[in-house]
């Protein structure tokens, strides 16, 4: 545990979460590990499946049973927040933990209007009166960006458009002043240029109030505007991690660089996208050695027998043998130069 003024806010030791059925026990997070700090934001991508949301959702305490935290670690300011009772998880979740969802209309209970719904969260965690509590709400719908809030406090969440119920949500994730918000796919199910507005608000959170940030995405557009670092996830592991800078430009793991391939740069004609054969993995068919194995261009016989840990890799950190200290990645380049 790490403490000190430069101290990650978030820290997440080795975490694997498990869904027991009847034909044995899947593996959807496995040993996965990473820090934020105070008003950092991590990005954290990757194909569908491959274990970001699951992530998020064990951070805040929303697994979906069977689901569940087989081991590893969770901590908040240095307090361990993973094993809790429910109940005392919940009160952390809104207090110190602001959660973010892709489809604001789940966020959101219809038949209440979005000033009574914001001023009950706000009672739930500080002690303020109704009044208190709603000049707050007004001043939380202003913050976020909803022209006339004080008017807009007694609407109901069908009066808004998708982009301003999604501001409603980000002010309820605001409410108890949270130090980590896990935001899930916020912008998906936006246009472009609201995505853009989400953007930029969530980026003054982070400078203005010093929130740490989780961006669960699939987008790396939305990564590379907004995040500090970038974890990429694939098969429920980290395939690589590091400033969002380096894993844009200078993509060091195989799929990473895939990823980067196939998105199409402005003014580039005719240029062919990167395309990755195959599919990744079911959870009841993760290969042995890397799970990457089946659709890697560079893959070597080590690839095929021996699961690689993160690795010191260029500017970032890479689960791939490519960057084995001991050397042995040189050989694994020869041998996939050769195949």
């Amino acid at each position: 545990m790490t403490t000190g003024p430069n101290a990650p806010l978030l820290e997440v030791r080795n975490l694997r979460v498990e869904f027991p059925t009847r034909r044995g026990t899947l593996v959807a997070v496995d040993d996965v590990s990473f820090d934020i700090a105070p008003g950092e934001v991590l990005g954290v991508v990757g194909e569908s499946g491959a274990g970001k949301s699951l992530t998020g959702a064990a951070i805040i305490g929303l697994l979906e049973p069977p689901g569940r935290i087989a081991s590893g670690e969770i901590r908040l300011g240095g307090e361990r927040i993973d094993n809790l009772p429910y109940e005392k998880m919940r009160r952390i979740r809104g207090a110190k933990i602001g959660a973010i969802f892709q489809d604001p209309l789940t966020s959101l209970n219809p038949l209440y209007t979005v000033g009574r719904q914001i001023v009950e969260t706000i009672q739930t965690h500080l002690p303020m009166s109704g009044a208190a509590a709603r000049a707050r709400a007004i001043e939380l719908l202003k913050e976020v960006g909803i022209p006339g809030a004080e008017l807009r406090i007694d609407h109901y969440p069908h009066q808004f458009s998708g982009g301003m119920r999604q501001r409603v949500v980000i002010a309820l994730a605001l409410c108890a002043n949270p130090r980590l918000i896990v935001a899930d796919e916020p912008t998906t199910a936006l246009d472009v240029s609201i995505q853009a507005q989400i953007i930029a608000l969530l980026k003054k959170l982070c400078r203005e109030h010093r929130t740490a940030v989780m961006l669960v995405t699939h987008d790396m557009g939305v990564i590379a505007e907004t995040a500090d670092r970038v974890a990429v996830m694939y098969a429920g592991r980290l395939a690589e991690i590091g400033p969002v800078r380096d894993v844009v430009k200078n993509a060091a793991h195989p799929y990473t660089s895939g990823l980067m391939g196939s998105i199409p740069a402005i003014g580039e004609r005719g240029h062919r996208l990167t395309q990755i054969e195959g599919a990744m993995p079911r959870l009841t068919e993760i290969p042995p050695g890397c799970a990457f194995n089946p659709r890697c261009p560079r893959v070597g016989q080590r690839c095929l027998r021996e699961r690689p840990e993160l690795m010191a890799a260029r500017a970032t950190r890479a689960a791939c043998w490519l960057y084995d200290p001991a050397g042995v990645g040189s050989a694994l380049q020869r041998e996939a130069a050769h195949a």
